[in-house]
């Protein structure tokens, strides 16, 4: 089971680093597009407030990856280096929902 676990583990990690990425990117593409529709209608778009909820719920999936990187880690060095990671993606994630609220 640990082998199993060993071997899929990088492919899952990747698969929820890969959704992350997709989320900002797919949610920047639209917000820039909603935008500039509503610009030339002469109305204003929400894009601040759109594309924070969106990079919340990216990064959610990418601190779940590397949340799933403990499991593989290998040495100290690696575990400082995890934890300065997930350290500041929580900032990040705070921050944006602190933004949001406002």
């Amino acid at each position: 089971m640990e082998k199993l676990l060993h071997l899929m583990l990088p492919e899952i990690i990747a698969t929820l680093e890969l959704i992350g990425g997709l989320i900002i990117f797919g949610s920047s593409l639209k917000t820039f597009v909603l935008y500039l529709i509503w610009f030339f209608r002469g109305r204003s778009y929400p894009v601040k407030r759109e594309l924070a909820f969106s990079l919340a719920l990216a990064l959610e999936y990418k601190m779940g990856a590397e949340i799933l990187k403990t499991v593989l880690i290998r040495d100290m060095q690696e575990i400082w280096m995890l934890g300065a990671i997930i350290i500041l993606r929580a900032l990040l994630s705070l921050l944006i929902h602190f933004e949001m609220r406002e």
